[in-house]
């Protein structure tokens, strides 16, 4: 099956540039790209110039260069974080290197803008986690054998910059994709039977959860602090998306400045929802509680039925001696299932906090289709180790589970069903073979609007590249 190609995140790429003492030289490309940049420099008055090889041009996308350096540099990158050069092609990685870059004009042809201030705050955080990793920004400036900060910082904001426009171009081509039952039915029919796709081994798992309780003092320095943040915002004019960046404990909109669009069917809790839908454009919350911990949120745009919001999460912190009180609650709890006294069930009803699950029986939901089925080579190893040992119907002791968003709390878990490997199965499997056609769907509009605008997009190859076999036609005739 197609997959839609995720974008290449590049941490750094190095551009070679030329400043001219006197003036500074750019040449956009009109006819052909050649397979080398040049410059001349004069000795002399009186001597000749003598051309001196800089980079290799590999292609041009619209407004984009891209380099030879750039295809190594980024081939390097991708070792070092351990892929196979049995991976990954010279060829295939141009490719896709174009495929971004034709993203990101015609992301800009269309007005989709990505804000100067979310540009920088990625780049911070970046930043800080470069620094903290290697210790200091002396050290990351020599890793990556750059002069000073104010150039890395240009660079990782052109990198960014680039990536940011990509990612939302291709969102926008995808974003409004739907798939119905009779086109779920033809993609399942058009399927040759010895080629359908082969659904592994599936457990469902049930879970009962105590999550200790903050005490009142941590609960109001977090709603200080959130007042303080949005104080910034509202009469100092800080940016909201870079305050979300350094303070947000929400690991899934921190990076993107607490950004979500959600509608009122979007599944996040109600309390939630009732804040985002309450406020107008460029408004600000009070601090609210939800299960998660404490929120701001302020609304960028309304669009019909949908909010484009942002938000800070922050999580008061919980004591150890309230940690242990829920373990030795949850202890108690198996005790009484295990002698018979309620069924794992009737303890997920009345004992359980995670509102989530404890009305169904403490089942828990794949978040990937929701159904209540959990693919064991699909499964988080974390999550997989915690239940890799469990038989059916045995209760697990207390663990330990540390969440970023919710914060610590102590479960116990139960195998309720098992599924062999088998293959896919129209009405068994409906839900995921629904989400297969989906994913066939939106790579056929990616791969429509590629070529579409391939056609009409300045392109050109240089002479070394020409040979290579592409995906798309990047080599127009």
């Amino acid at each position: 099956m197609l997959k839609i190609k995720n974008t290449i995140t590049l941490l750094v790429v190095l551009f070679v540039g030329i400043l001219n003492a006197q003036e500074e030289v750019i040449e956009t490309p009109v006819e052909e790209v050649s397979d080398v940049a040049v410059v001349a420099v004069a000795a002399d008055s009186l001597k000749p110039f003598k051309k001196i090889k800089l980079d290799g041009v590999a292609a041009v996308v619209g407004d984009y260069l891209i380099l030879e350096s750039d295809i190594d540099k980024t081939l390097i990158d991708l070792r070092n974080q351990g892929v196979s050069a049995d991976d990954v092609s010279r060829c295939g990685l141009l490719g896709k290197l174009m495929e971004d870059r034709l993203y990101a004009h015609q992301a800009v042809q269309d007005s989709i803008l990505v804000a100067d201030d979310e540009v920088n705050a990625t780049s911070d955080a970046q930043i800080q986690q470069l620094v903290s990793r290697v210790g200091s920004m002396e050290k990351v400036l020599s890793f990556y054998k750059k002069t000073d900060e104010e150039s890395f910082r240009e660079e990782l904001y052109k990198i960014n910059k680039l990536r940011m426009l990509s990612e939302r171009m291709q969102r926008k081509i995808v974003e409004e994709i739907e798939i119905t039952p009779e086109e779920v039915r033809q993609f399942y029919n058009k399927i040759p039977e010895d080629q359908r796709p082969v659904f592994g081994s599936e457990l469902e798992i049930a879970q009962i959860v105590k999550k200790p309780v903050a005490p009142e003092e941590e609960k109001q320095k977090v709603v200080d602090r959130l007042n303080r943040i949005r104080e910034d915002v509202l009469e100092k004019g800080s940016s909201f998306s870079i305050k979300a960046i350094l303070n947000s404990e929400d690991p899934g909109s921190k990076q993107d400045g607490g950004y979500y669009k959600i509608d009122k069917q979007t599944g996040f809790v109600k309390e939630f929802k009732d804040v985002a839908f309450s406020l107008n454009v460029g408004e600000v919350s009070e601090p609210f509680e939800t299960t998660y911990g404490y929120h701001i949120i302020t609304v960028e745009k309304i669009l019909g039925q949908d909010r484009e919001i942002r938000h800070i999460l922050l999580i008061p912190k919980v004591p150890q001696d309230a940690l242990d009180a829920a373990k030795q609650e949850l202890d108690t709890i198996r005790n009484q299932i295990v002698s018979g006294k309620y069924t794992f069930a009737e303890a997920a009803l009345n004992f359980s906090d995670q509102k989530e699950t404890k009305f169904d029986g403490g089942q828990l939901r794949n978040p990937a289709d929701y159904s209540a089925r959990f693919e064991l080579t699909n499964m988080d190893p974390t999550f997989y180790n915690q239940i890799r040992n469990l038989k059916d119907n045995e209760i697990s002791q207390p663990i330990l589970e540390e969440d970023p968003r919710e914060g610590a709390s102590f479960k116990i878990m139960k195998i309720t069903n098992r599924h062999d490997e088998h293959v896919a199965d129209f009405s068994k499997d409906y839900i995921k073979i629904q989400e297969l056609a989906k994913t066939q769907k939106q790579a056929d509009a990616i791969a429509k609007w590629m070529a579409e605008h391939i056609e009409e997009t300045y392109i050109s190859v240089n002479e070394t590249n020409k040979g290579c076999e592409f995906a798309n036609n990047w080599i127009k005739e």
